[in-house]
């Protein structure tokens, strides 16, 4: 392990001779999984300064907006973690001091060692009484990464949460109308008319199968392929095939020949919420310049407040958030990794340690 600076920000990482993953000591994202070989790191980096969020402040950074999202926006990159709420508190929550997404993506963590190969990222929600810990494990010679993430509730009573990865593809790895999705998705949905003003091309709450939604103007987009543009943006939830014990998304560039994916169990995050911003939003800090694809994948299907996802309960027959008993722990395991391939992977099998297997991609 090493510490480091990553676009203004303090990170720990761990690397070999095929990968580099860099973890933000603020907020816990993980900014960087760059594939030595190419030098290409699929992981979406805002086309603004980033800082830490400890000192982000309204009057002093008017450039990340003036809305309740703006420190989530000032320090974001990469994978953050959304924890224990996907979306915007309440009006009461917001008063309290809750943040977009929870507190998981704004905290300060403490970074423990497990020697050359592992990394542990710890930090305590105050407000939501959780304490979340992220390990990162890296062998020799493996273009895998395993992670292992433990809640644990403090209170003494069960508690409703939102858990989500949130990962965000950029450019230059993303680019329009040419890099390339796979998932084993099934019942899928699109956002209601609330999300950007419904000025996306989608058809709000339409329900369709993956990978062809229902278009404003008629037809499907097939989300195999990222959208053309020239501007585009939405939000859409997929449900990851229940007859699979194993989940994953795979992203591939034709240009560079670099696939790029996650492998977690279908049981522990049933839903993918995909979600794209390509020159849409015009307030800052967006200002008609982002590029984004987000592979979201997490217990709940839509980004939406604590009080709106109970109220929720399920979709499609599967549950929208997770208990997590008084005083106890929950812990899951996935994996992310970057590899050459000569065409898009149409499944990825995981052996639960560092190794996958793309069929169809070699």
């Amino acid at each position: 392990m090493t510490e480091a600076m990553f676009r203004n920000r303090r990170v720990v990482q761990l690397e070999n001779e095929r990968v580099r993953v860099s973890a933000t000591l603020e907020g816990g994202h993980i900014a960087e999984i760059l594939h030595n070989p190419s030098g290409v790191n699929p992981l979406w980096t805002p086309p603004w300064p980033s800082i830490e969020p400890s000192t982000h402040d309204y009057a002093k950074h008017p450039e990340y907006g003036a809305g309740n999202e703006a420190p989530l926006l000032s320090g974001i990159l990469g994978h953050s973690i959304c924890l224990d709420t996907f979306g915007g508190p309440s009006v009461e929550e917001a008063a309290a001091g809750m943040p977009v997404h929870g507190e998981g993506p704004v905290i300060p963590y403490e970074i423990s060692s497990g020697g050359d190969s592992e990394i542990t990222l710890s930090g305590t929600l105050n407000l939501a009484q959780l304490r979340f810990s992220r390990r990162i494990k890296l062998a020799a010679g493996s273009s895998v990464i395993l992670l292992s993430e433990t809640v644990e509730n403090l209170s003494a009573s069960d508690r409703p949460i939102a858990w989500t990865q949130h990962v965000t593809l950029g450019p230059p790895f993303l680019q329009s109308g040419s890099t390339q999705f796979r998932m084993p998705a099934t019942r899928s949905k699109v956002g209601d008319a609330s999300f950007n003003d419904n000025l996306g091309p989608y058809v709000p709450d339409a329900e369709f199968d993956w990978p062809f939604c229902p278009l404003k103007t008629g037809g499907t987009e097939d989300f195999r392929t990222y959208t053309k543009g020239p501007s585009s943006g939405g939000f859409t939830t997929h449900l990851m095939d229940p007859k699979r014990a194993l989940a994953f998304f795979v992203a591939w560039s034709p240009s560079t020949k670099v696939a790029f994916g996650y492998v977690w169990k279908q049981n522990d995050f049933p839903w993918m919420a995909r979600w794209e911003e390509l020159y849409l939003r015009a307030e800052p800090p967006w200002n008609g310049k982002a590029m984004t694809c987000g592979m979201e994948f997490g217990v709940s299907p839509f980004v939406e407040s604590r009080r709106k996802m109970v109220e929720r309960a399920s979709l499609f027959g599967v549950p929208a958030y997770r208990w997590v008993p008084a005083q106890s722990k929950v812990d899951v395991e996935y994996c992310a990794f970057i590899t050459k391939a000569e065409r898009i992977p149409e499944t990825v099998e995981w052996d639960g340690a560092f190794a996958v297997d793309l069929e169809g991609g070699r």
